[in-house]
């Protein structure tokens, strides 16, 4: 008896086990569509010196084949609207990883719910140094402060100080409606 209930119970978590990890793949169509960026977590020369100046841009994300992320920027610039388009290449089967030859970038998704944020890491090669960003992705201009948490904690996690992160205040100038 005792052996047939610790059986059944055995089978019952690996069945809830499974479907959890079954959950846990991801629904390309819930993270397509039109994303803000309200935050970024970088450690750069760069980013330091300008996070000051720098404002909340747009995304688009696509995925027009199985194994490709096609992503349309818009960010707003002292000098006008920049947009571009890259598109991406899935490099692994565990999780949600993609490259992109032109832009000899890497990104990574390290958490999201699909429906009201994604947190993403970039590594990028330029001029022979290797630059990562974290970015906080939003369907709304504005995140709940636990989503904000959930993003300060990763940021710490990967080394980023207080310093290194910065919420990006809103912008009505660029949108990627038109790119």
């Amino acid at each position: 008896m005792r052996m047939a209930l610790a059986l059944s119970l055995a089978l019952a978590l690996l069945c809830l086990l499974r479907a959890g990890a079954a959950a846990a793949v991801p629904d390309r169509s819930e993270i397509a569509g039109k994303w803000y960026v309200v935050a970024l977590a970088s450690n750069t020369e760069f980013f330091l010196r300008e996070k000051g100046n720098m404002k909340m841009a747009m995304v688009r994300i696509n995925f027009p084949r199985e194994d490709e992320l096609e992503v349309s920027y818009a960010v707003p610039k002292p000098t006008g609207c920049r947009k571009w388009e890259t598109t991406f290449k899935k490099t692994s089967d565990s999780g949600e990883v993609y490259y992109s030859e032109e832009a000899k970038k890497t990104v990574e998704v390290l958490d999201t719910d699909y429906k009201s944020y994604a947190v993403i890491f970039a590594t990028r090669v330029k001029d022979g140094r290797t630059l990562h960003m974290m970015r906080l992705y939003s369907r709304s201009r504005e995140v709940s402060p636990a989503v904000a948490a959930t993003f300060r904690k990763l940021a710490r996690e990967r080394g980023y100080t207080d310093e290194m992160v910065t919420m990006l205040p809103s912008q009505d100038e660029c949108s990627v409606d038109e790119v």
